[in-house]
């Protein structure tokens, strides 16, 4: 594309942009160096199984509000290809507390009622799994909600879920992202506010869901422990707090400061329970109430984090995969049937199979990314769903919704704590006795950050010659995965060690585990490779 091009382009979005702010930027962009202006328009963001995610900002890379009408309208016009009764069964629309998340639910909302679709729009800021388990409880044609989960304050965006009540798959976002194409982002027609296709909904949606919650719990007989919570300035603080009382349990101490919705993040840089110093705050107040455990929502709380005390009254905090095998343990000792089901994906720990065979039920590792969990409960209703999780934090533990939760997770997660406290055993207790039943299976990962492009390229250069050892230890199996564009080496020894692009973040991702021995050696040898 040429610079007149550009040019004329960026014009056009200025004139169709709706946000002073944003016009603002792209005018300063058009008035300055001309590469800068370039970089905005050389490509769209790209609409995949995630969705859009990105920076808000102007232009075609970046989030904005023609960015989202495009992406609706390309939506709307699937499922009238896709669905015959999407007209009346409709889309309901969710967000979050991100800069511009509501107008962007808005104008979701009215590019569906100009496409001649009902949508069922949220009066309020919503959790992501409210969203998810509304689908199907309303027996919508799609669920949409703004949110950029866990990334960086900049970010915002753009979720979606088809009528199963799970995140797209392919070859549902390659045909909404052919639809999108085809739309210029701006001449999207839209509907007025208040338009008679848009429904408002809300408080009976989240009591619904609440009401579900107690179903998650297997000893409710147990009385409550001292719990400490964090919303880490999310949605789902509220929520909590209702479904804790719904479920019977004590009311959790919470963190102050991360509790109200606030898509600044005034208390961390990277409101990820995964990231280093992000539950701080939240360990303070698990000492000072001498808490049982600690746990952490994500800002729009499909995610739990976790952290317990120590014997020398230290906190430490528990990997994705341990929390995973708290669920899992709990809830094959606390239910019965050969036909339960357990799935985990590829890149988390090889654990929850053993245990899976200890108890003779059904399990399965999937794709990294909770729709493809999703995608093997629906692949399986013969089966009794037990337990989805995957390491990064992502657990479902009940039927519904279809995505992971980390607010039934929340729940069931401080009855293990009370349970634990019952039985006369300390949660690091109960994950050593796993250990010695199951071997002490240690994990490590790492990511080295590099473009999107550049990643990929890494990846598909070590699967097109992959090396022979891996840390000085003979590579005894290759394994490619090329759905999830993941790679998996198992050397000498029992240690496997695996390496992917993200999928929402500029890095590659490494991975390893081994029993009875640290892995990180052979991570970080992995991660030489790419050098």
């Amino acid at each position: 594309m040429t610079a007149v091009d550009v040019g004329a382009r960026a014009r056009a979005w200025v004139e169709a942009e709706p946000d002073a702010d944003i016009r603002d930027e792209l005018q300063a962009l058009i008035d300055g160096p001309e590469d800068l202006l370039a970089e905005r328009f050389a490509g769209r963001l790209m609409f995949g199984t995630a969705g859009l995610r990105a920076a808000v900002g102007a232009g075609p890379l970046r989030m904005n509000r023609l960015v989202v009408r495009q992406a609706a309208a390309g939506l709307a016009q699937y499922l009238l290809d896709t669905d015959p009764d999407a007209r009346e069964r409709g889309v309901v629309i969710g967000y979050d507390a991100r800069r511009k998340s509501d107008v962007f639910a808005s104008d979701t909302a009215r590019v569906m009622a100009a496409y001649g679709i009902r949508s069922m729009l949220f009066d309020q800021k919503v959790p992501t799994p409210v969203l998810a388990w509304s689908v199907t409880e309303l027996d919508a044609a799609a669920g949409v909600v703004v949110t950029a989960s866990h990334n960086p304050p900049a970010d915002n965006g753009y979720k979606v879920y088809l009528g199963d009540g799970a995140q797209i798959v392919p070859p549902h976002d390659v045909g909404i992202s052919e639809r999108i194409e085809a739309v210029d982002p701006t001449a999207v027609p839209i509907a007025e506010e208040g338009h008679e296709l848009i429904d408002s909904v809300g408080e009976e949606l989240i009591a619904a869901y609440v009401s579900a919650i107690p179903a998650v719990r297997r000893r409710p007989d147990i009385a409550g422990v001292a719990v400490a919570y964090t919303a880490m300035h999310g949605v789902g603080g509220a929520v909590v707090l209702r479904a804790f009382e719904q479920a019977g349990l004590p009311k959790p101490e919470v963190v102050a400061e991360q509790f109200e919705p606030d898509g600044t993040f005034p208390t961390v840089s990277f409101p990820n329970p995964e990231e280093p110093g992000a539950m701080d705050l939240l360990l303070e107040v698990a000492r000072r109430v001498d808490a049982h455990a600690a746990i952490a929502n994500d800002p729009d709380a499909d995610r739990l984090g976790a952290a317990i005390p120590q014997p020398d009254g230290s906190w430490r905090r528990l990997g994705g995969d341990e929390i995973g095998w708290l669920f899992a343990d709990y809830l094959l000792n606390s239910t019965t049937g050969d036909d339960r089901f357990v799935v985990t994906t590829l890149v988390s720990s090889a654990l929850l199979r053993k245990m899976a065979a200890a108890h003779n039920v059904h399990s399965a590792e999937t794709f990294t990314g909770f729709k493809w969990i999703a995608r093997a409960v629906l692949d399986h209703p013969e089966w009794k769903f037990v337990l989805g999780y995957e390491q990064a934090l992502g657990y479902l533990v009940a039927g519904r919704p279809l995505d992971k939760d980390g607010i039934s997770a929340a729940v069931l997660f401080a009855e293990i704590a009370a349970a634990a406290h019952a039985d006369g055993r300390t949660m690091q207790g109960w994950l050593d006795d796993i250990a010695a039943r199951f071997g002490r299976h240690r994990l490590a990962d790492a990511s080295i950050r590099m473009t999107p492009a550049e990643a990929a390229a890494k990846v598909r250069a070590m699967q097109a010659d992959p090396p022979r050892e891996i840390g000085g230890r003979a590579v005894v199996s290759t394994e490619e995965y090329p759905e999830a564009d993941l790679l998996r080496f198992e050397l000498e020894g029992g240690v496997r060690v695996q390496i992917r692009p993200s999928g929402t973040e500029p890095k590659v991702k490494l991975y390893g585990e081994a029993v009875d021995e640290d892995p990180a050696p052979y991570v970080k040898a992995l991660g030489d490779l790419l050098s």
